[in-house]
Order: C-alpha cells, then structure tokens, then sequence
C-alpha cells in the first residue's frame, strides 16, 4: 500500500493517512472532526447541500466541539434548489448561528436569468455543463477564496457503489485534505442520529427523497431503490462531479 502523507508547513508537520485512515476506520465521526479541528485550527471547511448527513456534522461541530474559530459552512446555491432546501438553510443559520459561506455562478441571480444566458433546462442539454456552473467552478472558487487546507463532506460508503471504497481521509485533485467522517455509517445510523440530538432536517426526507439535489432533476426513490436513485434518474449518471 502506498503511504500519502500530509504536510502542514506552518508546524513542519506530517500526517501518514494510511496510519490515520486505519484508526479513524471504526471511529465516532464526532472524533474525525475532533482531530480536523485540533489540527486545522484554520483553513477547515464544511461543503454541505444540507442533507441529513450534512447537517448532523453541523450539529457535532457547532454544538459539540464548539471551536474557538466557527468552521465556516460552504453552500453551493445552484439557483435550482427546492424551496424546502432553501428554508433548512436558512433555519439552519439561524439555530447554529453558522459561519455560512454561499457560493453560485457570477453575474446570475435567478433561474430566469440563468435559462436567459444558458438556455432552457440546460441539465437536460449538458448535464456537464450545468454541473459545471452551478457546481464545480463555485466550490473550487470557494476552497480557494477561503484559503482551505481541509474540507469536510457528509459522504457516506453506503449511499452509492461509487462511495464504497471512500476513504475517511483522502487527498484531492489540488492535494487539500478531503474529510469524509460519515464514511463508515449506514443510513441508519444517520437517522438515529438525527432522532437522538433533534436534529433538524429537509422534510422532503419524510416524502420519499433521501437524497435531495436540485429540483428538476431530483425525483422520490421507491421502496427498495438507491439512496440516490432519484438524482439524475435514468442518465446513468452517479455524481455531480464536485467529487469526483
């Protein structure tokens, strides 16, 4: 196995991901962002589209460890998110008194004015291309604007084939530190969770979308189906690219 290691220049230190990824494999997620916080006293970040798993890594940063410097929150407003989304994100806000960072395409403010310059159900034209705008230029716009080191992600193995080997502690494309401290829990474990500290969360969860994307092209999962199975139904597609 390959050794990847981590340098933080500002204390001449390394961290062996190998080494970390087999402690944190069984771990609380709680104890990942532990560690996140008490070696990444800035330049940490959460990515969140502010589903259930998402928001109970807020929870855990926000009323739980509490840091002296609030981890800032990075949401990625497509200008297609459901109402509902919209609505949790600004409750969210509220009760967390959140570090809220939002980020979208320059120079658009509406979905009208983005069929305007884009044209008509682009996701439908270029599913790449919306993704594109809406998705991957803000969040890397944002890591880099926000000078992060690390970035925290409310992925979980089991929501998709294309998780399953997900890493707790990974590197991406630009060698900043990727932090998936959901990594080993199911759905399940999740929604527990969520029960037990109150969390809030999107009420299209109770109205069959476990996972909710943008409006139009997010549909309720059937009994049986994928987590994710009602994001981008019947392109084949499994990411929108920001992970990838």
């Amino acid at each position: 196995m390959t050794s990847y290691f981590v340098e933080r220049k500002s204390q001449n230190q390394s961290f062996d991901l190998d080494e970390l990824n087999q402690r944190f494999e069984t771990a609380h997620p709680s104890e990942v962002l532990f560690w996140c916080v008490a070696n990444f006293p800035t330049g940490l970040v959460q990515t969140s589209a502010f589903n259930v798993d998402d928001l109970i890594i807020t929870d855990i940063l926000y009323r739980q460890i509490i840091p002296a410097q609030p981890v800032p929150v990075i949401f990625l407003d497509t200008l297609h998110h459901f109402p509902q989304t919209l609505e949790l994100v600004a409750k969210a806000e509220a009760i967390y008194r959140l570090d809220l960072k939002t980020y979208k395409i320059p120079d658009v403010a509406t979905r009208e004015a983005f069929a305007a310059q884009y044209g008509e159900a682009l996701w439908d034209t270029d599913i790449q291309k919306f993704h594109h705008l809406t998705k991957i230029e803000p969040l890397q716009r944002s890591l880099k604007e926000l000078d992060s080191k690390a970035w925290i992600t409310g992925r979980r193995r089991d929501q998709a084939t294309t998780r399953a080997d997900m890493p707790v502690l990974e590197l991406d494309a630009n060698q900043r530190l990727k932090v998936n401290p959901l990594a080993n829990w199911t759905r399940k474990q999740s929604w527990e969770y969520v029960v037990k500290h109150g969390v809030i969360y999107n009420p299209l969860h109770d109205q069959g979308y476990p996972s909710i994307g943008d409006e139009p092209i997010t549909t309720p999962v059937a009994e049986g189906e994928d987590e994710r199975a009602g994001r981008w139904r019947g392109t084949g597609k499994t990411e929108c690219g920001i992970h990838i």
